[in-house]
This record gives structure tokens, sequence and C-alpha cells, in this order.
């Protein structure tokens, strides 16, 4: 069974940073690359960031490039969503999730491309 538990939402006002972690229960963690998603209230889940296996190709949402960094430290089957100058608008409940086997090194961004889901931090921007 694969579990995933991330930690570090919370309340912070707009223009400041947090760090969201999250934990895999997996030894085989390098293997997969890890995307972190978000879902505000009444829209879809989005794609945020996701960041290869070795840690070493990154991939992020138009949205958030220059302000979020995702990293990962394979010792301790952990990934990471620094976020930084934070806006209202990166108000959701955030998500991290494993991805499927891929191939050809690419990067996934669809949700259905990934198999195994968090239970969700809550990230509330105030004004």
């Amino acid at each position: 069974q694969v579990q995933l538990v991330e930690s570090g939402g919370g309340l912070v006002q707009a223009g400041g940073s947090l760090r969201l972690s999250c934990t895999i229960s997996r030894r085989t963690f390098i293997t997969y690359a890890m995307g972190w998603f978000r879902q505000a209230p009444g829209k879809e889940r989005e794609f945020v960031a996701a960041v290869s296996g070795s840690g070493r190709d990154t991939y992020y949402v138009d949205s958030v490039k220059g302000r979020f960094t995702i990293s990962r430290d394979n010792a301790k089957n952990t990934v990471y969503l620094d976020m930084n100058s934070l806006k209202v608008e990166d108000t959701a409940v955030y998500y991290c999730a494993r991805s499927r086997p891929n191939t050809d090194g690419s990067l996934y961004t669809g949700a259905q491309q990934y198999d195994y889901w968090g239970q969700g931090t809550q990230v509330t921007v105030s004004t």
C-alpha cells in the first residue's frame, strides 16, 4: 500500500511564503516522478508542478513560475513545494501525487497520469 502524507499548509498573508511537504511510504520513491496539484472551491483540480525521480527535471504551470519551487529529498522519501510571493488566487487544497511510470522521461501534467494521491493540505492566502 502506497501512502502519501502532506503537511505544511496554513493561513498566510499575500506576499508571504509556505513550504509544503509530502512523504511517501515506499522505498521505490526514487523511481517515480512526483507532482503537486491544487483545487480551489468550485474549480477543477489543477496541475501545479512536477519533478523527475532524480530531481533534476522540473515543470511548472505558468501561473506559479518564478514563485514556486518543487524539489525532493530521496533519502527522506519526501517531495517539497516552496511557495513564495503567494497570491490570494493561490488559495486551494494542495495535493501531492505519484506519477505513473513514463518511459520517455517527460513529466506528466494530467491528473489521470498520477496513480496515488495524498489527502490534501489547505493553503489559504489572505489580503
